[in-house]
């Protein structure tokens, strides 16, 4: 059995993992930057076109780099059982997955909501021009969402590149695209919000399945009750009778 990730070796892949969600993040502005330059910035729906693309392109090199670091992290686990003693790595993929899942999901969040957090100090009043007074409420709202995504995404892809399930890797890249697509009906948040919790919980219940959970481990958990080890030898308090 692997050993355990310790706390120092969690916190450098989380590290690793979101720098490459910056770097991801900074080709798809650099990418879409060109775009705009490139382009007639008086025309709205060009740029609103461009900035779809920019969307659909930044997904696409979200998931490349994950995939990338799903190989460094294959090249690292295989140096390391190499030189361990007993031929296998401290690495866990199943760890590492969640890990950087999160990692992401964090990175991505903080991005997301940063410039919504520096626009709240103001001046002036959410809702002024007639637009939606629950801006801020639903941004929170989906940058809860985008972190929890990430995190289901990571131990679902994963999980299919290690059983190299492919049609798996798709759907994964399909639901980021279709999420990231759901954010552009907004300000129409009475449908993009229920919609992303709806694929947000279908994608989390994904990835417990994949984890290996199920509703007996959830019952466990709820009631506090362990499972009896099958190894353990439980011997009769009963006396061999007495010789004669």
């Amino acid at each position: 059995m692997r050993n355990k990730l310790s706390g120092p070796s969690r916190l450098r892949c989380s590290s690793v993992s979101s720098f490459f969600w910056l770097v991801s993040l900074l080709l798809s502005s650099l990418l879409w930057f060109v775009a705009v330059q490139l382009s007639n910035k008086e025309n709205a729906g060009l740029q609103h076109g461009l900035l779809m693309m920019g969307a659909g392109i930044s997904v696409l090199l979200q998931e490349a780099f994950r995939f990338a670091y799903y190989k460094l992290l294959k090249k690292a686990d295989q140096g390391l059982a190499a030189i361990s003693e007993d031929g296998r790595s401290p690495i866990s993929i199943g760890q590492m997955a969640y890990v950087s899942g999160l990692a992401f999901g964090v990175a991505s969040g903080a991005f997301s909501v940063i410039n919504v957090l520096s626009d709240s100090l103001g001046p002036g009043a959410v809702g002024i021009h007639g637009d939606s007074p629950y801006f801020f409420l639903t941004s929170a709202f989906v940058t809860s969402a985008v972190v929890l995504l990430h995190t289901s995404w990571g131990v679902v892809f994963f999980d299919a590149c290690e059983k190299r399930r492919w049609l798996l890797l798709a759907v994964v890249v399909v639901s980021h695209a279709l999420m990231s697509g759901l954010t552009f009906l907004n300000p129409r948040y009475e449908w993009s919000l229920p919609l992303i919790y709806a694929i947000t919980i279908a994608t989390g219940g994904w990835a417990f399945s994949t984890a290996g959970g199920s509703m007996r481990n959830i019952w466990r958990c709820a009631t506090c009750k362990q499972e009896s080890d099958p190894h353990i030898l439980v011997y009769s308090a009963l006396q061999p009778p007495a010789e004669d």
